[in-house]
């Protein structure tokens, strides 16, 4: 599911890469602060390590690495399996992940990310009769591991443009077959998700709607602790509800004279994450995944609500814009006041009743990170990794400065430590056994000075 090369151009990862401050009227009553991603939710999950792999060689650089599933933990309960949609880049284990429409991954302008989605629905794991799997490919015989492998690498065809072959004969005869016979399928759907993400108003109304998008039967909204007396989550009738499915129309119900404040509300559902969904890892650059295998899990979405009595009430949605190479922030005024607003140096202000959708550029492989604040104690947190390009080889082994560590040796980055990949970059495809040929591929030089990490990294150009 990978080789650990990191990326060519050196990029600035610390966690507040970008602030947006914004400054409006005097506070009152202090709501929580709440982050967002737009109208995202669905299965949050820590890599594992690569479990069930073979070997595979990559012709253009003709290199051997290890591919296969990794397995992951979905934070509230379950566990799936992912293959690698982006070669290049390492993975951390124990680094959290989300799951993410296409659009917001690599595959936002792969032509091809249809026939990936064909290639899990139609191979390992998901068809687990692997003697009528290789009867097909025309193989006498396949193991889960060389199933596995023979599936990467027919993905990473399509992910990445390279051609990748399994050392094992009858492996790349599964290859060939996938690459030969995948068709466009359509993106699978979320499991679930929330929008918007954020709403406003005034006290004595119903403040939404916030729309409810689940491949579940059937999910929970609550209320989260330390919203005000008397707010209640209902319908467009009034009816205070618990139990919503597809489509359900939920608002927060905040009664006449409660004090300027927030609230928040969580859906949770029991579901399986459709094949074919991307996961992005939400704090650091690490390979860019996608669902294979899943058994049924735990997924959540929230979404929040501020009111007041006069002034600016506002609301911030945000929804990375890989398209655009940015973050989209949806800024909108329920009030009856102007709100000014700074979003990296350039001044917005928002009208009462009005809203306005800004994109903010973000460098590719740029942690972000955006505090927009306003009346009422108002605050919004926005921020994650800008990760929507494949990652092209880097330097050879003679580039490679000398003092760079192999993959193997790179420090964990908050993982488990105990293994042999524990949190830091795994080697090759994610096992831990680096060979001298890939030694010299990532480069993690810690700048005492600042206590910044860089990572070195070279991505496609824009647009390929």
């Amino acid at each position: 599911m990978f080789s650990v090369r990191r990326r060519g151009a050196a990029r600035l990862a610390a966690a507040t890469a970008i602030t947006g401050l914004v400054a409006a009227g005097a506070i009152a009553v202090a709501g929580p602060a709440m982050a967002d991603e737009g109208a995202q939710g669905g299965a949050t999950a820590t890599l594992g390590n690569l479990k069930i792999f073979d070997k595979v060689v990559i012709k253009d650089s003709d290199r051997t690495v290890s591919a296969g599933l990794f397995q992951m933990d979905v934070n509230s309960g379950g566990s799936i399996q992912t293959y690698c949609i982006d070669l290049y880049t390492g993975a951390k284990t124990g680094q959290e992940y989300k799951e993410v429409g296409w659009d917001q991954s690599s595959l936002h302008n792969n032509s091809d990310a249809g026939k990936i989605r064909w290639i899990l629905q139609n191979s390992y794991p998901q068809v687990n009769d692997l003697d009528s799997l290789a009867k097909k490919a025309g193989a006498s015989k396949l193991s889960e591991k060389t199933a596995a492998a023979a599936t990467q690498a027919a993905i990473w065809h399509f992910s990445d443009k390279v051609e990748a072959v399994p050392v094992d004969a009858d492996a790349a005869k599964l290859t060939d077959f996938l690459e030969k016979n995948a068709v466009e399928l359509a993106e699978p759907s979320a499991s679930l998700s929330l929008s918007p993400s954020s709403v406003a108003g005034k006290a004595g109304s119903r403040l939404g709607p916030i729309t409810v998008d689940t491949n579940a039967a059937t999910a929970k909204v609550s209320l989260a602790p330390g919203a005000p007396a008397g707010v209640k989550i209902v319908d467009k009738d009034g009816k205070v509800v618990t139990d919503v499915v597809k489509g359900s129309q939920v608002f927060f119900d905040v009664p006449a004279g409660t004090a300027d404040g927030a609230a928040e509300l969580t859906v949770q559902a029991n579901t399986t994450v459709p094949i074919g969904r991307a996961f992005v890892a939400t704090k650091t650059k690490s390979q860019t995944l996608i669902l294979a295998g899943t058994s049924t899990s735990t997924v959540s979405a929230k979404a929040s609500a501020t009111w007041a009595k006069q002034g600016a009430v506002p609301s911030v949605t945000a929804e990375k814009n890989c398209a655009k190479g940015g973050v989209d922030i949806t800024l909108a005024n329920k009030g009856d006041e102007g709100w000014d607003v700074d979003l990296k140096g350039v001044k917005y202000t928002i009208a009462g009743g009005e809203s306005k959708t800004v994109t903010v550029p973000v460098a590719e492989d740029e942690a972000y990170k955006f505090t927009i604040t306003g009346p009422n104690g108002f605050e919004k947190v926005v921020e994650g990794v800008l990760d929507c390009k494949t990652a092209t080889p880097g330097p050879t082994p003679s580039e490679t400065p000398t003092d760079t560590p192999s993959p193997s040796q790179t420090p964990a980055t908050g993982g488990s430590t105990s293994g042999t990949t524990g949190g830091g970059d795994l080697a090759e495809t994610g096992s831990s056994n680096a060979t001298p040929m890939i030694a010299g591929i990532a480069a993690a030089l810690v700048v005492i000075g600042g206590g910044a990490v860089f990572f070195l990294r070279r991505k496609k150009p824009a647009g390929q």
